[in-house]
């Protein structure tokens, strides 16, 4: 079992989020994975700070799509972090954010087969081949090669698809080296993973890397844990299809009216509308021994790193601490 860490750079600032991934590797934390979200700040420069300011802890961007950002342009800055890191680059990608690509005027059409073909051309580029027209849909780059990059060698740069439907979570398991997988209870991995396991089989795929990509809150104070998961597991519950609500026994009359009261950012409604049922479902809240705990069983459903992911808890520093303490 491995460790990683999730920071969201948009209330934290930039030495914020570097001081929060130095505490986090003094506490045997493997990875930090950085948010890309447009309207924050950006991923690339804050990775390579990190990377400039730890000396084992891995990191990459979680996660980056292909909508946004080319294969190649990913292919460069994921070299050149691994350059500044000494080898501890990490890449995260998937299909995209669905939701907030048309606000970038952005038409998310066919978003499984543009991340297949990304993927592929990413791979070729870091093992320092030209890429020569194949008949893509996507990007069919003709002579395209990084040539003023430190190439990874033969070991590579290892790449996780972050997957929630069948179609991704087999791309996953077949082109990935890992997979991300936003979800906090074993309900959603035990029908997660063994469709990552017959991708991999199909393949011949050992050694494959499952992260759950937790909505972590920890505190000494379980209420006050649970508190701070509240707004989180309304976003999630919020923007879950209904077979999902269905599969944790959510009343999707109560979600509802939690999506409805976050349209109006009437967060005080949402508070009193988000209870047990959303938090258990969505996030891992409570104390470290719960922590610790649910930890233990989302590693017996097959995940091999846990990723403690936003918000952490009432007191971030705090949380950090105790998740090293109690849980690592």
């Amino acid at each position: 079992m491995s460790y990683g860490i999730e920071f969201v750079p948009g209330n934290l600032s930039v030495k914020q989020v570097v001081n929060y991934c130095k505490l986090a590797e003094t506490k045997d934390i493997d990875y930090a994975w950085i948010t890309n979200h447009y309207n924050n700040r950006h991923c690339y420069p804050i990775l390579g700070a990190i990377a400039a300011a730890t000396t084992e802890l891995k990191v990459g961007p979680g996660i980056m799509n292909a909508f946004t950002d080319t294969p190649a342009a990913m292919a460069s800055f994921i070299c050149t972090l691994n350059e500044i890191s000494d080898g501890r680059a990490i890449m995260g990608i998937g299909p995209g954010d669905l939701s907030t690509l048309p606000k970038l005027a952005i038409d998310p059409a066919k978003p499984v087969a543009r991340l297949a073909e990304a993927v592929t051309q990413i791979k070729a580029l870091c093992a320092g081949e030209e890429v020569k027209k194949q008949g893509l849909e996507f990007f069919d780059y003709d002579g395209a090669k990084l040539t003023g990059v430190q190439l990874p060698g033969k070991k590579g740069i290892p790449i996780y698809i972050g997957a929630q439907g069948p179609k991704v979570l087999e791309l996953a398991g077949t082109v990935g080296d890992g997979a991300l997988i936003n979800a906090s209870n074993p309900k959603d991995f035990d029908v997660a993973i063994p469709i990552l396991k017959a991708a991999n089989e199909k393949v011949g795929k050992k050694g494959f890397d499952i992260g759950a990509y937790t909505a972590m809150s920890i505190d000494m104070n379980e209420k006050k844990a649970r508190n701070a998961a509240k707004i989180v597991a309304a976003f999630i519950a919020a923007g879950s299809p209904p077979s999902l609500l269905e599969r944790h026994g959510l009343d999707l009359n109560n979600v509802a009216k939690i999506k409805e009261a976050l349209s109006r950012f009437d967060f005080k409604t949402v508070g009193g509308l988000v209870g047990d049922g959303e938090i258990d479902a969505f996030t891992i809240a409570g104390t470290p021994d719960i922590v610790k705990q649910k930890c233990e069983d989302l590693t017996k459903s097959g995940v091999t790193q846990i990723i403690f992911g936003s918000p952490l808890g009432p007191d971030m520093v705090n949380s950090i601490r105790l998740l090293g303490k109690y849980v690592v």
